[in-house]
């Protein structure tokens, strides 16, 4: 039922939405982007709940990894999200959120 009443408002309004996700291949992706690291600095193994410091990423990473997300996924995050996201998950989640709230 909600997925008819999407599609109905996409009609309706002449808009095209799409549903875009943000995984943690996207993330790493992005970090190695910004970071220019070769290697894919502590981004191997089980990093979901591992602090961003302890994996080599500092916190001018974090917002630079955050201005690519904002220019590649169309969304604006609050400042206060990179500093509250210490791990890979809480961004991930963050980020999430906003692409969510984006399509609603």
């Amino acid at each position: 039922m909600q997925k008819q009443k999407q599609k109905q408002k996409q009609k309706q309004t002449g808009r095209l939405t799409m549903s875009r996700t943000f995984t943690l291949d996207d993330l790493k992706r992005i970090l190695l982007e910004g970071s220019g690291a070769p290697d894919g600095t502590g981004l191997d193994g089980d990093v979901l709940d591992t602090d961003f410091a302890d994996i080599g990423y500092d916190s001018l990473a974090l917002l630079e990894t955050a201005s690519r997300v904002e220019r590649e996924y169309g969304i604006e995050l609050d400042e206060t999200v990179v500093g509250d996201a210490t791990t890979p998950r809480a961004l991930l989640d963050a980020v999430s959120a906003h692409l969510v709230a984006q399509a609603a």
